[in-house]
């Protein structure tokens, strides 16, 4: 006998569920029982077809832990064809990929797609043709709760959502989350902003900011799958320890083939093993480098002493000075590459000596051509005139002779820079010299001289407001010819060169024309520690406007004085404390002090983490210098001394946004513990 459908709509939606699993299994089973052998021409459209299909299989990966879908539409009218002419309505599951039944109908449908829109977008004032939005709320895997909202139901109060409040507000075990299933309508329209044009997002912490723009990855990996296979997207990030923290959010939303990176890896043409001053660093990082690199790679060009004689069998062909120095002077006017202009110039000078050919009465062909531009005579010249250019070689030279960085810093930076800029011992060679993260940065800059950088499709930058102008243009050279969603808080700059505006940042990055959109709602830091760390915006940054929470967590700050020789053991008591409550805890501490703490916690028995190691059920603390915990965030934080985070920085400024940026990474609890006065700008 058939099952006798169930009556209880909680029932219903997890056999929906539980049917959408095998249905997704069943999608595997398919791909993996593909047999390619009679359809393969060569071995490699072979190995083409067989990597194909391994990426669709883990594509179709299902996490037992993840729900499979979130939402569910109810619209009024049909939106398929075959359904619409019997004016009745259709339902539809909201999840993170598609998944359909034997016969080809959706069970999930993607997030992504238009017909999903309207459950981050419809609101009682537009709700968008639907009848009811439905949420659904899991513990791990298992569905245990729905939650619904009659949107045309105009006798219906409204109501804030339990469920999306429980989600936002879920302990963090492991790595980042998605938060596919939370979207607001403000971040659904950045999430599908047009590939075509780069977005800048202010954000103020909580904002969500991070995930949005690698929603809008996987969003656009949806939305433009063959173009940006074809060109690339990459995530940047400010260190390893925040890419491994973000590494899980896309293959969880079905996105696979996503590069990540920091800056420091972009530029990896030459090994970092020193350390500049904040001064040298600043100036290395200021875009008026990029002209005097300019100067630098050009340095080496001059006019020839002598004609060219190219001998070709029993006839001499002579291109005299005045000839090759307009061919070289007009090669040097061209917005061109040096080393697309040094390639191009033994090719101007064998025409010129083919034309000298066809005066004589010869019929020289482009075989002809290509075997002067090779003559030794044309190559003489060429190494002459036109020297070719080790990037990191012309760096090297430019880091340390004087001389030779005066000539090309002339008008441009002052003596006093140009000492500054000089290494204090000048490097013996490329492999040997003590070379730093600014230096690198010189590298790229002085490679993409000569020779152009290949662009992506997209780039997100996260993190943005601490590049220098060195540092933007780097990145700004991977996407010339695509797009870019760059993400930052201006409040959290803490590098002496962060930037001082989006507009100033677009500009050196080469997107001018962005769009910049701003976070100002919170849905991760509750607001009693938002309030009390917005204090110090009118000192780090006056233009910015206090960021809200939409979520009220009384009791969620604790600032406790206790005397200097108390204060570790203080600091370790608030620990267990925090790890009595579900999710991770962070302990935050100047950089100078996480030596003291790891020493602490271990003679104590508290086992910790570094940053970017995934946090687990068995380890649950985080030992997190100042200096890295921007980007990360922990159910909750204890955070030692501010005097010291402040302390630990070059100036002040700098010092109170790395203060800022440690007083929100709590989601659900902060305590400060401190002996030395706090800050006066906290009041």
């Amino acid at each position: 006998m058939p099952a006798t459908p169930t009556t209880d709509p909680l029932q219903r939606e997890r056999d929906h569920l539980a049917a959408s699993r095998a249905a997704l299994r069943a999608m595997r089973e398919d791909v993996e029982s593909l047999d390619i052998r009679d359809v393969t021409g060569t071995w490699v459209t072979a190995v083409i077809l067989q990597n194909q299909i391994e990426a669709r299989i883990a594509a179709l990966a299902d996490l037992s832990d993840t729900p499979l879908f979130f939402g569910r539409l109810d619209y009024l009218h049909a939106i398929s064809e075959e359904l619409s002419e019997g004016g009745g309505g259709e339902n539809f599951y909201i999840g993170r990929r598609h998944v359909h039944d034997a016969d080809g109908d959706p069970m999930v449908i993607d997030w992504r797609a238009p017909v999903s829109q309207p459950f981050y977008r419809a609101s009682r004032t537009d709700p968008m043709d639907v009848d009811r939005r439905r949420r659904f709320g899991y513990t791990g895997g298992e569905l245990t709760a729905y939650e619904d909202e009659h949107l045309s139901d105009p006798d219906e109060k409204e109501t804030s959502s339990a469920l999306l409040a429980a989600e936002i507000e879920k302990p963090r075990v492991g790595p980042m989350r998605d938060i596919v299933a939370t979207i607001q309508p403000e971040q659904d329209e950045i999430v599908r902003s047009d590939i075509t044009g780069t977005i800048c997002v202010q954000g103020a912490p909580g904002t969500g900011k991070t995930a949005v723009g690698l929603h809008r990855v996987a969003y656009l990996l949806y939305a433009h799958r063959e173009r940006l296979a074809r060109t690339g997207t990459l995530v940047i990030g400010p260190n390893n320890a925040f890419l491994s923290y973000i590494e899980q959010v896309l293959p969880a939303l079905g996105e696979l083939e996503v590069g990540q990176a920091t800056v420091q890896q972009l530029v990896g043409h030459v090994e970092v093993r020193g350390e500049d001053t904040p001064e040298a660093a600043r100036l290395k990082g200021d875009a008026r480098m990029a002209e005097v690199l300019r100067r630098a790679v050009r340095a080496g060009i001059a006019l020839p002493a002598e004609p060219c004689v190219v001998v070709r069998g029993s006839r001499r062909y002579r291109v005299p000075v005045h000839e090759l120095a307009v061919i070289i002077e007009e090669l040097k006017a061209r917005d061109v590459r040096y080393g697309a202009a040094g390639e191009a110039l033994p090719q101007r000078i064998a025409h010129t000596v083919l034309l000298k050919m066809e005066q004589s009465g010869e019929a020289p062909d482009d075989r002809v051509q290509d075997a002067v531009a090779r003559n030794a005579a044309v190559k003489a010249v060429v190494k002459e005139c036109w020297p070719a250019v080790d990037p990191a070689k012309l760096v090297l030279r430019l880091l340390s002779d004087p001389e030779f960085l005066a000539a090309c810093a002339e008008g441009v930076l002052t003596a006093e820079e140009q000492a500054a800029v000089l290494w204090p011992k000048p490097g013996r060679s490329v492999k040997t010299a003590r070379w730093t993260q600014a230096d690198a940065v010189l590298v790229d800059e002085a490679t993409d001289l000569v020779q152009r950088t290949p662009s992506l499709g997209h780039v997100v930058l996260d993190e943005a407001q601490d590049l220098s102008p060195m540092q933007y243009r780097a990145v700004g050279r991977r996407c010339t010819t695509g797009s870019a969603t760059v993400l930052g808080d201006l409040a959290q700059g803490t590098t002496p060169w962060a930037t001082a505006s989006w507009p100033e940042a677009l500009h050196h990055l080469g997107k001018p024309e962005a769009h910049i959109e701003e976070l100002t709602k919170g849905f991760r830091v509750p607001e009693e520690v938002i309030v009390y760390a917005s204090r110090l915006l009118p000192s780090i940054a006056p233009g910015l406007a206090p960021a809200t929470s939409v979520r009220e967590t009384p009791g969620s700050l604790a600032i406790r004085e206790v005397p200097a020789d108390g204060l570790t053991r203080a600091v370790l008591d608030a620990c267990r404390e925090a790890l009595t409550h579900e999710g991770s805890t962070g302990l935050i501490a100047a950089d100078a002090r996480v030596p003291l703490f790891a020493e602490a916690l271990e003679a104590a028995g508290l086992p910790f983490l570094s940053p970017g190691s995934e946090t687990s059920a068995d380890a649950r603390l985080t030992l997190v210098p100042a200096s890295l915990a921007k980007g990360l965030e922990y159910d909750y934080v204890v955070l030692d001394e501010p005097a010291a985070v402040v302390a630990g920085e070059p100036d002040e400024r700098t010092g109170l946004r790395r203060l800022y940026v440690s007083l929100t990474r709590a989601v659900s609890g902060l305590t400060v513990l401190h002996a030395e006065p706090l800050p006066e700008q906290l009041g």
